[in-house]
């Protein structure tokens, strides 16, 4: 049968694009071999595995098996069988009766979009029928960030020097807070305030904090008599990592500490982008700064200064 096949592309090869001979051989594949039998469960779970080895976090696969399973299942069709149409009445159905923002949706979209691009590119089915549904609008919010006043406030309500260090680690470098309780007093570079962070996907860049953050992290791991290898650990005598969750907790009532509302570690990134960029730092390095993939993301977290808009108007327009 393989014979076949690329007898038909070497014939046909003078006429087609790269592009339509792999589509064509794809669909002569579909047509002529035995199909596969694979259920949407099996598939499920061989998506996941390949997810898992390009090094998605156990986060994001479960929310990829979350999003996938009940999606299979309420459409209850063969996976091959899946259309356009039956993915576009299930975004609606889902919208309408779970009341979710265009952004859940969207999200959605894309992780369908994701599990069948990987279907047709493993000649599981001839096309993607997500090829077909464009992404969806969403408003754009200006998200908020925290101004250097506010900023102040929260040292001003930090109780440890832990905690000091971390509000300074956060805000001088926009490491994810994931970035961050994995962090190893090893990382640790005080004399060239940097540090090596492990970011998504399991990739690696280093970071860069300022003077304050460094003299902050020196008190603070001077105060330290246990041997976790951690860099933040908790502040009783167990001195264990820290976690995700329990940091969240704590910045949450710092904030209400202070006065500042909505203080959760991803504000502190979105507040060091859109300084970066304020004050001139080419998009581009900023990318690298957040460990962005795609510049994208990076656009997303920088919102434009108003402030700034307006001085442009005035010096350029009028």
């Amino acid at each position: 049968m393989e014979t076949v096949i690329n007898t038909v592309l070497m014939e046909m090869q003078s006429f087609l694009k790269p592009d339509q001979l792999r589509r064509l051989k794809a669909a002569l594949k579909h047509a002529l071999e035995p199909q596969r039998n694979e259920n949407a469960q099996d598939l499920l779970v061989l998506f996941l595995t390949a997810k898992k080895v390009e090094g998605c976090s156990q986060k994001t696969l479960r929310y990829y098996e979350d999003t996938l399973t009940r999606a299979l299942t309420t459409l209850n069709k063969p996976v091959p069988q899946i259309e356009s149409g039956d993915l576009r009445q299930y975004l609606n159905d889902y919208e309408s009766m779970r009341r979710t923002s265009k952004v859940t949706i969207d999200n959605i979209r894309r992780i369908m979009s994701s599990f069948f691009s990987w279907l047709e590119d493993e000649d599981y089915i001839v096309k993607s029928p997500v090829r077909r549904i464009h992404r969806v609008k969403t408003a754009q919010l200006a998200k908020e960030t925290l101004s250097d006043e506010e900023l102040e406030t929260l040292r001003d309500a930090c109780e440890s020097k832990r905690d000091l260090a971390v509000m300074d680690l956060l805000a001088s470098t926009g490491m994810r807070i994931g970035e961050l309780i994995r962090l190893d007093v090893a990382d640790v570079n005080l004399q060239e305030r940097e540090c090596i962070v492990t970011g998504k996907g399991n990739k690696q860049r280093p970071v860069y904090f300022d003077a304050r953050a460094k003299l902050h992290l020196t008190e603070y791991l001077e105060t330290r008599a246990d041997n976790n290898s951690a860099l933040f650990v908790s502040l009783d005598s167990k001195a264990k990592r820290i976690t995700v969750g329990g940091m969240e907790l704590r910045l949450r009532n710092l904030g209400k500490k202070a006065g500042v509302s909505r203080v959760h570690p991803h504000k502190f990134r979105r507040t060091l982008a859109t300084h970066a960029i304020d004050k001139g730092m080419p998009i581009e390095q900023v990318q690298k700064l957040l460990g962005h993939a795609k510049i994208d993301t990076t656009m997303h977290y920088a919102m434009v200064n108003q402030n700034n808009v307006k001085a442009s108007h005035r010096r350029y327009l009028e």
